[in-house]
């Protein structure tokens, strides 16, 4: 008897998933710049590169380090085969706690903005900008119009997503880093006033040189002048009759100029510094940020430092000439008081000040404001001819700039906050105000 046994194979028929994701068939399409480089075998277009190089001093071994950052980042630029150089955009001596004042970033971003650089390189944040605010900003400008920045030291590569994060944090310490630095700085400078420590801008100021020992120095030959302008006051002579005095002697001015301002004889005879003594934190830094300079009422330590260094001038004979100065003073204040803008308005190029005149044209007579020097030298004086009207709109900025946004022209006003006013020849305006604030418009 045999058993007839049938072995049964089950078979597995595909789904109708699988059986779609068996016929499914992706084409990709390149983008037409990719096909038309692939069918005309072409290179891709080479990355317009710039870097970026900033000290913030100019001791010799900053210098040194500015000199190779510019040469590291020529080499390493110029020796990628698919990058092509824009640039290298330096700036030497200038903080990096707000861009202000520093052109050539100012140049290297309006560059990239107008689509000339695709690819920034800087060795740091702090390099870049100490500021957050000003760190962030420029990056999100440069990021909307496809510019990327790199951070060599951080590793951080701006068009990435996750670097956002990373750079506010890191920009964050940046900045409390240059916080950090100003403290050490400004408790630095204490510490050496309290010590009675005294500094000279040396290069401008006339009479004095750096000692071999740190300590101020006698030039005579400029020593000679500062007793003449001295003597020239005690005779009878105006501050303003010395400038023109000066001038006509062919003097440089402690500048370097030609041309003597009041403003410049009437420092050199009221500086203490001239009978041996020395006042020191006439202004300090309100905000590190912004660097602004006031002038110190009380609101921080002051020294004096008598018995600093050689006199130029005998004590008794500075204290007669600032008794004299004194006593000269409401005449002087009646006779500049005739219009608030008189003797406070100063050309950029001579140091000399503005003067009022009346020009008429077919629609009528308006008011106008040039340097009085400004036909009756030599040299031209360059500095821009100001109507009226320009110079109360600058003043208005000016107010708006110094956080008074309400504030507008008036005269009182004028006369209570402008201590001067300079004019440059790309008609950029700086207000000097009582109160030690400085602010630069454009007119």
């Amino acid at each position: 008897m045999s058993t007839n046994s049938s072995s049964t194979c089950t078979v597995q028929t595909p789904t109708a998933s699988a059986a779609q994701e068996s016929q499914r068939i992706v084409t990709v399409i390149e983008p037409i710049t990719v096909q038309l480089e692939q069918e005309l075998n072409l290179e891709p277009d080479k990355l317009r590169v710039a870097a970026y190089a900033r000290v913030s001093t100019e001791q010799d071994e900053q210098e040194s380090s500015y000199e190779a950052q510019v040469d590291y980042y020529t080499r390493y630029i110029t020796s990628n085969p698919h990058w092509e150089l824009v640039g290298i955009f330096a700036d030497r001596g200038i903080t990096g706690t707000n861009t202000k004042n520093r052109e050539q970033f100012k140049k290297m971003v309006e560059m990239a903005l107008a689509g000339k650089i695709d690819l920034i390189l800087t060795k740091s944040i702090s390099r870049f900008a100490r500021n957050t605010v000003d760190a962030l900003q420029t990056v999100r400008e440069l990021k909307a119009k496809g510019v990327e920045v790199i951070f060599e030291k951080e590793n951080i590569h701006t068009l990435d997503p996750k670097c956002e994060v990373l750079l506010t944090i890191m920009s964050s310490l940046a900045q409390e880093e240059s916080r950090s630095i100003s403290e050490n700085v400004r408790w630095g400078k204490a510490e050496s006033m309290r010590k009675g420590n005294v500094y000279m801008p040396y290069g401008r100021f006339l009479g004095y040189r750096k000692g071999t020992d740190g300590r101020p120095e006698i030039v005579e030959e400029e020593a000679k002048i500062v007793r003449d302008i001295y003597a020239m006051f005690l005779s009878g002579m105006t501050v303003r009759h010395i400038s023109r005095e000066l001038t006509k002697r062919k003097i440089p001015t402690p500048g370097g100029k030609e041309i003597w301002s009041t403003s410049t004889v009437e420092s050199i005879l009221s500086n203490e510094k001239y009978k041996g003594e020395a006042f020191l934190q006439k202004t300090y830094t309100a905000d590190y940020l912004t660097k602004q300079k006031k002038r110190n009422c009380g609101e921080k330590s002051s020294y004096i430092v008598r018995h600093s260094h050689e006199p130029i001038i005998d004590p008794e004979i500075y204290d007669r000439v600032q008794d004299l100065i004194a006593k000269r003073r409401p005449f002087r204040s009646q006779l500049r008081d005739r219009h608030a803008f008189s003797s406070r308005i100063i050309c950029g190029d001579c140091g000399g000040f503005y003067g009022h005149k009346v020009w008429h044209n077919k629609s009528g007579a308006y008011d106008v404001w040039y340097c009085n020097h400004r036909y009756n030298n030599t040299e031209k004086c360059l500095t821009p001819i100001l109507r009226e009207g320009e110079i109360e709109t600058a003043f208005t900025a000016a107010l708006k700039k110094a956080g008074i946004p309400d504030a507008s022209y008036s005269e009182a006003l004028w006369r209570e906050k402008v201590e001067k006013v300079t004019i440059c020849q790309d008609r950029q305006a700086q207000f000097n105000f009582k109160d030690g604030t400085v602010i630069k418009v454009q007119i």
